[in-house]
């Protein structure tokens, strides 16, 4: 459970700044949105290798690029 204490002086929207960081960190969201749905495990892998090509596509691509 996230919890965050509001100081006597301090304004809300300060406090809330904190909260939106502190649940990001956490993972919450990522947590929620990945158990959605059921992915089955062959969809899963098949999923992470697609990702892992993209990505290696993309630096790839970055390090051929010229740097000005």
């Amino acid at each position: 459970m996230i919890e965050v204490i509001i100081g006597s002086r301090e304004p809300l929207e300060r406090a809330l700044r904190r909260f939106k960081r502190k649940y990001e960190k956490a993972g919450i969201l990522k947590d929620l949105k990945k158990n959605e749905f059921y992915v089955k495990p062959s969809a899963e892998r098949r999923m992470r290798r697609a990702k892992a090509a993209k990505r290696q596509i993309r630096t790839m691509y970055y390090q051929e690029i010229p740097q000005t």
